[in-house]
């Protein structure tokens, strides 16, 4: 196995413990939200603010979780239907194009973005982060979907058959049966 399907397979675990904690953070703050407000009377201040800044991580950090383990959304209509070195060249535009808004506008774009919010201190309202630390998303989560998208591109030059790892063929090779299943 390649150095970089890896440390792909390694951070996606990592990944998934860090949704589940950030799953676990939103459902405790909005939970003692709702008891606070309705059972206390006295609402927290605070857990509205921190249940939207740990969405915004959930979805971008979910959007790199779900690209590495091929359950983005996504338009296969083509793609499922190509066999050989047409699949293989539709597998490295599809994953350089990914590669390339990665790039563009995740890290560069989000790297800009904290720095930008972080050198006049910009701070929220009720938990008085720094507005750059909840922006660090947008750039880490572009470093994990570019991460993935070389690991995708270097496996279609690895692997004689499809470029995708193997969890993503697994996927791709059951939405193909369940097409043929249903008659599409």
């Amino acid at each position: 196995m390649h150095v970089l399907q890896s440390l792909s397979r390694s951070l996606e675990r990592l990944l998934g413990y860090l949704l589940i904690l950030l799953v676990a953070s939103i459902v405790a703050g909005v939970s003692w939200q709702v008891f606070s407000r309705y059972v206390l009377q006295a609402p927290s201040s605070v857990t509205e603010e921190l249940a939207r800044f740990l969405l915004i991580w959930i979805g971008l950090f979910g959007a790199a979780y779900a690209y590495r383990t091929g359950s983005h959304l996504g338009l296969d209509i083509l793609t499922t239907r190509l066999k050989g070195s047409a699949l293989k060249v539709a597998e490295v535009f599809i994953n350089l194009a990914v590669l390339t808004f990665a790039i563009i506008v995740m890290l560069i774009g989000g790297i800009s973005l904290v720095a930008l919010t972080m050198d006049p201190a910009q701070t929220s309202a009720s938990l008085e982060v720094q507005m750059g630390y909840v922006y660090l998303a947008v750039p880490a989560s572009g470093a994990l979907i570019t991460l993935f998208a070389l690991s995708n591109i270097v496996s279609v030059f690895l692997n004689s058959g499809s470029g995708l790892d193997t969890k993503q063929s697994d996927i791709s090779q059951s939405k193909v049966r369940q097409s043929e299943v249903s008659g599409e």
